[in-house]
């Protein structure tokens, strides 16, 4: 192990020191003292941003097991920033459920801390690895609220499921070893010495494994029930970190080179984001429930993601990293949103939003936008990351793809847009519906709307950016 090794992770090691600390500070402390442990995570967390930043892209390390490239740094900095943003969003959030505990924070820390590692994997066994560090705290996290029987449940749904997803996985590792004689992403094509059938097995669990982390369909039965059990702050974050994860891993699978000698894959996943964008956004429709709704719109956003993966191109995953940028931004904030209206022990309807302009009138701004930028309404973010991902469709010749991802996208509108509805056209029930918002958390939506915008209207700093990403990746 060489310095240059050590330096190519130190992100991830500040992260790992910080949960630590994290866990070590909370023994020492009262609980009237706990509100600290927020401010030593985000210290972390700015001083792993920092370190990102600082090490630049030191390329593959670990004898091929990291690989720090552009891509890496750029997903370091959406995790970084949707994990800072879900912690602030949880301020107020933790104490008024009664859940505000030093593991929380320091499980939200090593489900980041997972994702990471997933976006640098340069050999299938990090990625397992990153993988596994990502799920096991998102299973504690599910079932954090003890007192709630949703809450219980959400957890072992999601841990049943997803260990059959990792032990897909982990075999697909296994039959992908057997065809190549390795595990590494970048070098094993070379040395192909088996029949097709093992690395075609192959290849399949590990885009099983990956799509249920995504929430792709048909892989998603876990999500509408552990998003909606799960205390609201822990949905906001898994929503984010998971798909990040999960997107991070795809572009590792797809641009390794036994890809190449996997015919027909592009099919398969066009068929799987087609389906995931259909779907999700038709049984979004019929929701009720603000949090089953927006993980029916996770799914479908999942869809759109596919379809960057599936062109292939720069301009694909170009598409791709810019849409988890404001997908971090504009699903964090909408169940930011959430949070701050709340009541203890209760799943928000969206009867709860009714005349919502009225009553809290920058919450329910803050909500509009968000709900126009997730379906992708201009001039906000979500419409320019749907223009990316679909235009590297249409590049690489997926016609018929970007059309179906266009057509769910209208279909969207139509539940997007009730809630705005709700908010502004119908009358305010007779009791008053308090805001529960602290001014770290409120502080925190206005960010949020910052970015939306700011992505939606100025993309051009951000696209260059990624830009020389991509092509640092590529050298």
């Amino acid at each position: 192990m060489s310095a240059n090794d050590l330096i190519s992770i130190l992100p991830e090691l500040i992260l790992t020191g910080t949960a630590l600390l994290v866990l070590m500070w909370d023994l020492f402390i009262s609980k009237e003292q706990r509100s600290s442990l927020l401010w030593v995570s985000l210290l972390g967390i700015i001083g792993a941003a920092v370190g990102n930043v600082l090490i630049g892209s030191p390329g593959t390390t670990f004898q091929g097991m990291v690989r720090a490239d552009g891509i890496a740094q750029f997903l370091n900095f959406v995790l970084l920033i949707s994990c800072g943003l879900s912690l602030l969003f949880s301020d107020g959030y933790l104490s008024r459920q009664k859940i505000e505990r030093g593991e929380y924070y320091a499980l939200v820390l090593t489900a980041t801390l997972g994702a990471m590692l997933m976006g640098k994997s340069g050999n299938l066994l990090t990625l397992f690895l990153g993988l596994e560090v990502l799920s096991i705290p998102l299973y504690i996290l599910a079932s954090f609220w003890k007192e709630n029987r949703n809450s219980q449940e959400a957890g072992l749904k999601y841990f049943l499921l997803g260990a059959f997803a990792s032990a897909f996985f982990l075999y697909g590792i296994a039959l992908i070893f057997g065809a190549t004689g390795g595990t590494s992403i970048l070098s094993t094509g070379a040395t192909q010495r088996s029949v097709d059938w093992l690395l075609y097995g192959g290849v399949g669990l590990l885009l099983v494994g990956l799509s249920f982390k995504a929430a792709v369909i048909p892989f998603h039965a876990w999500a509408p029930d552990a998003y909606e059990g799960a205390p609201t702050s822990v949905t906001a974050f898994m929503s984010v970190i998971a798909k990040v994860g999960a997107f991070a891993a795809l572009i590792r699978v797809v641009e390794s080179s036994w890809m190449s000698s996997v015919h027909n894959w592009e099919f398969v996943v066009s068929v799987l984001a087609a389906l995931t964008m259909v779907l999700g956004n038709i049984l979004a429709i019929t929701q009720t429930s603000l949090k089953r709704l927006l993980a029916y719109s996770s799914i479908a956003h999942a869809g759109y993601l596919l379809v960057g993966i599936v062109a292939t191109n720069n301009l694909g995953t170009q598409g791709i990293l810019f849409y988890l940028l404001t997908y971090g931004f504009m699903n964090l904030g909408a169940f930011g949103v959430v949070m701050a209206l709340e009541k203890i022990g209760e799943n928000p309807t969206l009867s709860d939003y009714a005349g919502l302009a009225k009553r809290h009138p920058w919450l329910a701004a803050a909500m509009a936008v968000f709900m126009i930028s997730l379906a992708g309404i201009p001039p906000t973010a979500g419409f320019m990351a749907k223009l990316y991902v679909f235009g590297g469709a249409i590049q690489a010749g997926h016609y018929k793809l970007a059309i179906i991802g266009v057509l769910a996208s209208v279909v969207s509108v139509y539940y997007y847009l009730r809630v705005v509805y709700f908010m502004y056209m119908r009358p305010a029930p007779q009791q008053e519906v308090p805001s529960y918002s602290t001014r770290l958390a409120f502080a925190a939506v206005i960010l949020a709307v910052i970015g939306v915008l700011e992505l939606g209207i100025f993309p051009g700093t951000w696209l260059e950016w990624m830009q020389q990403m991509l092509s640092v990746a590529s050298r």
